[in-house]
């Protein structure tokens, strides 16, 4: 991933206490850190509260926005709306590369010496982490699946031509109790 300078944080010049950024990330942020995505059309903000204090840094992450994003059922694309909040420390010390990273993730090392933090990475790890692993249409206000109703028939019947059972939802039971408006 190249560094943008956009998203570097000058912090020698900083007074200690809360300092607020933000960042309008579209499509152009991907392609121009070379990441590939299955998401387009990305209309996301980042607000950064960085908290200064002398020996470590509190970075408070606020992803909103929404992103374009092909349904996992039907195939077809539709916004999905992002709203995350991520918590990062870094912290100063004499020699980051002596530190283990993993034993925690939420804490990063800085060298003493530097002067600039960039926060490019974490606004790209950020966002992917804000996005479901599973991607679909959410439903419609009548309760009806927002998926494109050709193709939900075309599964359907597909299913029973296989032969396959029709399993109940884990839902199914919830749903009798408590019938959706």
């Amino acid at each position: 991933m190249r560094t943008d300078r956009q998203y570097d944080i000058a912090f020698v010049g900083l007074k200690n206490g809360i300092h607020h950024y933000q960042y309008h990330i579209t499509d152009k942020f991907f392609a121009d850190h070379e990441v590939v995505t299955e998401f387009s059309d990305s209309q996301i903000d980042v607000g950064l509260d960085f908290e200064k204090n002398d020996h470590l840094f509190r970075l408070k992450f606020s992803i909103t926005g929404d992103v374009k994003i092909p349904c996992d059922r039907c195939g077809e694309p539709y916004r999905l709306a992002l709203w995350e909040e991520f918590d990062q420390i870094v912290k100063l010390v004499d020699h980051p590369e002596l530190i283990d990273e993993n034993e925690e993730p939420e804490v990063s090392y800085l060298s003493r010496t530097e002067s600039i933090l960039n926060v490019a990475g974490w606004i790209h790890e950020f966002i992917l982490l804000s996005i479901p692993m599973q991607h679909i249409h959410p439903d419609l206000e009548n309760g009806m699946s927002g998926c494109n109703p050709e193709v939900i028939q075309k599964l359907e019947e597909m299913r029973n031509r296989s032969g396959m059972p029709v399993q109940p939802s884990v839902w199914d039971a919830l749903y009798k109790k408590f019938p959706r408006k």
